[in-house]
């Protein structure tokens, strides 16, 4: 099984110390890198409001990793989350066949584009080499 891309993003209690969040961040990286991933990034995104109130709170702490393994990392991974009672929520998203997808779309987008400049410049060409045989007529 080849390396995929993974997106993870855990929400943590807003009552937690920012202390104790960034040990959880440090645990989260060292867990990936034992089981053999690899963190691409870390965004502590930080304190936003919840889209409904889990355990009647209304803000959390967000934090997102981008990680590239096999998949074995985020199995671990999850069922550490799913027993931590900092962690309201957490969800993970493989985001490498999408990526593939945007960027086959990207490239057969500006391909079009290309070619709609190339016939957009012969075809100026000709109406001035029109407009000039016309005015040399005059």
């Amino acid at each position: 099984m080849g390396n995929r891309t993974y997106e993870v993003m855990y929400i943590v209690d807003p009552g937690t110390e920012a202390d104790k969040i960034e040990k959880l961040n440090d645990a989260v990286a060292k867990l990936i890198e034992k089981e053999g991933g690899e963190v691409i990034r870390m965004d502590d995104i930080g304190m936003k409001d919840l889209a409904y109130p889990i355990q009647k709170k209304n803000t959390g702490h967000y934090v997102l990793f981008e990680i590239q393994g096999s998949g074995q990392e985020i199995l671990e991974l999850e069922r550490r989350m799913r027993v931590n009672d900092m962690v309201l929520r957490y969800i993970t998203v493989r985001v490498d066949e999408d990526r593939k997808k945007a960027e086959k779309l990207r490239n057969k987008r500006e391909a079009k584009a290309a070619k709609r400049a190339t016939f957009r410049a012969t075809a100026e060409a000709g109406e001035t080499t029109d407009t000039a045989e016309v005015e040399a007529e005059a």
